[in-house]
């Protein structure tokens, strides 16, 4: 025990016959009606009283590593706060309670909420047309190339290959790749950039596409956009933007005026919408003229005062739309989407605009206050993150990994490690724009305080952190290859 902190046993170990929460009477006599599936066995809860239940989750609650307990400045994953309002205005009644397959004339103020929202990125890109469907930025990604796909068919044409740079996201070369191309790596120059007079090199009849994203995994601009753009454009292919981080950008930079063809943009990253655990994400795609009229149903379209859903292929043909098909059942992440359009609207154009500069503001903050004890594999400033390497731990046998369990006893979250692979040994560390000073103050101190230790030759301390967790150090690598996921009484 530590503190207030418990050492927690399993649920099914705090299990006692004859306790429960609940005071139900036996049920009578009836026919199963489960033909030939019969109970083998108890189903196996376990057995606790109502105050027993709730203090153990509670206690394992308290355990958590969260945005709304600790600073968390996971690089490429902009875990900022999520304002309340946001959460409010989503559990409003004919928000939370809809269902999908309620008459379209009874979730009128859903549809105006999804049109609103589409108004709002279309706006915020320069793009033509929209799609909120996509579940996440790798499903958005999958729709994006998809129509590049399809908008190739269209004219003809089977190019089989596809431009990446190496600092990519792991996901824009596996869609690339499940889509069929192969794919061709970028290297980058020796400030992190892509250089497009390389680009222009590689590309030829087959190239389909690149997958670019803007600012870049390394948190820097890549300034040759446009020429990139302009290059492949006249090869005839298209300009994939990954939109990771766009929250860079959002207020400031149109990706259309770039030259991007299609961009997945992640709301639960730009917008403020809870992130991580695994979602609930959303990924809404915006097309050029290039490629709006191979959007997926369903979409948002308005007669009147009226709003509709256009949900087959046939309806929207009559739209002049060669739809993709359909990406996912239904349409999309309702919660999300009224939590994106309310960071909208009570920001207004002016407060995206401040967004993305305070976030670039927070990045520099910490690259200035930071690159004399840590090293900054690249020159000049960044954009909304900043990378150092593990240069500066050269023979002090203390790694990337150490810093960051030993950052844990310092309270906070650890940044994003060995990422991208482009700079060896990295920690990408992104602040957010909704950090402020004092906290940064903060966690740069106990980073330059480590980066001390690291020089002093600290290295059998490292090996032992973290010290006040309630679990040390795991052995990573056993649990990932052999994980115990299952209970199993007296084991």
């Amino acid at each position: 025990m530590s503190g207030m902190i418990q050492e927690e046993p399993l649920i099914f170990e705090r299990s006692a016959d004859g306790r429960s929460g609940v005071d139900l009477p036996a049920p009578p006599p009836h026919a199963p009606r489960l033909g030939q599936l019969k109970p083998r066995a108890d189903i196996g809860l376990p057995n606790l009283s109502e105050p027993e239940m709730v203090r153990h989750y509670t206690r394992l609650s308290r355990q958590n590593f969260g945005i709304d307990s600790v600073f968390y400045p996971l690089g490429s994953c902009t875990m900022k706060h999520n304002p309340r309002l946001n959460e409010k205005t989503a559990r409003l009644p004919g928000f939370a309670d809809i269902h999908p397959l309620q008459p379209v004339s009874t979730v009128q103020g859903a549809l105006e909420a999804m049109e609103q929202l589409s108004g709002w990125l279309l706006t915020l890109t320069g793009m033509a047309a929209v799609t909120l469907t996509p579940a996440a930025g790798a499903h958005g990604e999958f729709c994006g190339m998809s129509a590049i796909k399809a908008a190739l068919t269209a004219r003809g044409e089977a190019r089989g290959k596809v431009l990446v740079p190496e600092s990519a996201h792991g996901t824009n070369p596996a869609t690339a790749a499940a889509l069929g191309f192969e794919v061709v790596a970028i290297p980058a120059r020796a400030d992190g950039r892509v250089d497009a007079s390389d680009v222009a090199q590689r590309l030829d009849e087959n190239t389909a596409a690149i997958m670019l994203t803007n600012p870049n995994t390394c948190g820097l601009f890549e300034g040759d956009t446009c020429a990139i753009a302009a290059a492949v454009h006249e090869a005839g292919a298209y300009f994939y933007g990954d939109g990771a981080n766009y929250n860079a950008l959002v207020g400031r930079v149109r990706p259309a005026d770039l030259g991007m063809d299609v961009m997945h943009i992640n709301l639960h990253k730009t917008f403020s919408t809870p992130h991580g655990g695994g979602g609930p994400g959303s990924g809404p795609v915006v097309f050029s003229e290039r490629l709006a009229a191979f959007v997926p149903v369903p979409y948002v379209t308005r007669a009147g005062e009226r709003l509709a859903l256009v949900e087959d292929d046939d309806a929207a043909r009559k739209d002049g739309v060669t739809s993709l098909g359909r990406l996912r059942a239904f349409h999309g992440q309702m919660g999300m989407f009224v939590r994106a359009l309310t960071y909208m609207l009570s920001h207004g154009g002016d407060g995206l605009y401040q967004v993305s500069g305070d976030a670039v503001l927070n990045a520099n903050y910490i690259l200035a206050r930071l690159k004399d004890v840590m090293s900054a594999p690249y020159p000049g400033p960044c954009m909304h993150e900043a990378l150092f390497d593990d240069t500066f731990l050269k023979d002090t046998g203390v790694t990337t990994l150490d810093i960051a369990k030993a950052l844990l006893d310092a309270g906070f979250h650890p940044m994003t490690m060995y990422f991208p692979l482009v700079a060896p040994g990295a920690f990408l560390i992104e602040p957010t724009e909704t950090e402020s000073r004092e906290t940064l103050d903060e966690f740069i101190e106990a980073l330059r305080d480590l980066a001390a230790k690291a020089r002093a030759g600290e290295k059998d301390w490292f090996a032992g952190a973290p010290y006040s967790t309630p679990r040390r150090r795991l052995d990573e690598v056993r649990a990932a290859r052999n994980p115990v996921l299952r209970w199993k009484k007296g084991a």
